[in-house]
């Protein structure tokens, strides 16, 4: 074969995986997918390497999903020029994050910790394991891993259909619903609709499961099925003494530097509420925070203006609803914590 003809053949293979990528894309976003990122522990790392930003310059968000979905990260940067470095990990307890930046000598920044009770007052190794991987990636990662993450970012922003957790080969073995066999626990599976990933690791639902009760449903039963599958009780005596003593350690430390922390109730509703209520009365844990650490809160019930949000499937706002919570919050934050941003804040 002459170099004409590898040229040609060359040509031909390159227009027809353009086409076929294109195609591709032109169909995954006619069934309404967006671009979605990868909410790994390399975007996690991302995150983590910016927490050393003057005190005035940014704000540190821990926690668990509401934070994730309750706080327009745009709508806060725009209104007060203050930076968000979101670092809350979806189903998990914030504690082990709150450790790793209490012993970083070089964190002095403005830190929000978000308290999901069932979550931030447990033990099971279950609620830690994702906030220890995303700690000891940042660690260890290499410059392979980054020039990695840099390549990914680059093309996860331009093509929808490589969202890994919904159009991947392993999603859709993963849709492939297989009776369990006894002994074996098979999570779950969220519709396609709820918690898209933006790059600044803000999650959202999308219109469509706003306006599809089947999908909100499905996610309602993900709630109950998580429910009835734990077996920890919630913590008391001497329990939950140690986990106010941890927390009130690593609060101690940042404050010890110049940095500040505050913790936030994110609202909730429905049937989850409830449960949480009676589960996790505020006068018994999240009293007992800002007793222990005194740190100032902020607890949605407190304030009318953010009082009375539905969630769709009970835990988390929808993004109407998350946009006036995020300017409420900035608001409470200036007028009754005292908090200072670097542009001032109009309402």
């Amino acid at each position: 074969m002459n170099n004409s003809s590898l040229l040609k053949a060359a040509v031909l293979t390159a227009v027809l995986v353009l086409l076929s990528v294109a195609t591709w894309e032109f169909y995954v976003r006619n069934k309404g997918f967006d671009t979605s990122f990868d909410d790994d522990p390399a975007l996690w790392a991302d995150k983590r390497s910016m927490v050393y930003e003057p005190i005035d310059k940014a704000t540190v968000m821990i926690g668990s999903s509401r934070i994730k979905f309750d706080l327009v990260i745009p709508a806060w940067e725009s209104m007060t020029g203050n930076h968000v470095i979101q670092l809350a990990c979806v189903g998990s307890n914030p504690i082990p994050v709150m450790q790793n930046l209490a012993d970083d000598k070089d964190f002095k920044g403005r830190l929000i910790v978000d308290v999901t009770e069932i979550l931030f007052f447990s033990t099971s190794p279950n609620n830690t394991s994702t906030p220890e991987k995303n700690i000891k990636y940042y660690k260890d990662r290499t410059p392979a891993q980054r020039a990695s993450f840099a390549i990914d970012h680059l093309l996860e922003s331009q093509l929808a259909f490589l969202d890994k957790d919904r159009l991947s080969l392993n999603a859709a073995l993963t849709g492939l619903r297989i009776p369990n066999r006894k002994g074996v626990f098979e999570e779950p599976i969220f519709p396609p609709d709820f918690g898209r990933v933006k790059f600044d690791r803000q999650e959202y639902m999308t219109e469509r499961f706003l306006a599809d009760t089947n999908q909100q449903n499905q996610v309602k039963g993900i709630w109950d099925f998580f429910r009835r599958m734990s077996t920890e009780p919630p913590a008391s005596g001497a329990k939950l003494d140690s986990i106010l003593n941890v927390v009130k350690a690593c609060v101690d430390k940042i404050k010890a530097r110049g940095g500040d922390v505050l913790f936030v109730r994110t609202p909730s509703s429905g049937p989850f509420l409830m449960g949480e209520k009676m589960g996790y009365p505020r006068e018994k844990y999240w009293d007992r925070i800002l007793a222990v650490t005194g740190c100032p809160g902020i607890h949605f019930a407190d304030y009318p203006a953010i009082d009375h949000f539905q969630c769709p499937e009970f835990s988390h706002l929808s993004q109407p609803d998350a946009l006036v919570f995020t300017k409420n919050f900035i608001r409470i934050l200036q007028d009754e914590k005292g908090w200072k941003f670097p542009k001032p804040v109009q309402f």
